[in-house]
């Protein structure tokens, strides 16, 4: 799971070094920002070249957001302020498939 600005960039590294990716519109839980959800399939050997082009192409970064005010409190009485954020990286999970087949 990347950032949605950093999607497009980590798509271009994926296709440049042949490999295929499906891309999945995302929300973050937290920030309720846009996130995409990349499922790339590749055999065991290839996974360490994979997350090369992550670590590449997706770095963390700060940025000063302004918190969506909870839904259980009156909005009249929530006074947001700007705070600094840790965005941007990649969450990656490496998951063993037993069985894929291309249809």
């Amino acid at each position: 799971m990347v950032q949605e600005r950093d999607a497009g960039k980590l798509m271009d590294g994926l296709t440049a070094a042949e490999f295929q990716a499906t891309m999945l519109a995302s929300t973050g839980g937290f920030l309720r920002e846009g996130n995409t959800t990349i499922l790339i399939g590749v055999e065991d050997r290839q996974v360490d070249e994979v997350l090369a082009i992550i670590r590449k192409t997706c770095h963390r970064r700060e940025q000063l957001l302004t918190p969506i005010p909870p839904v259980v409190e009156p909005v009249d009485s929530y006074v947001a302020y700007p705070v600094k954020v840790e965005v941007g990286g990649a969450i990656v999970f490496v998951l063993t498939v037993d069985r894929m087949e291309r249809i």
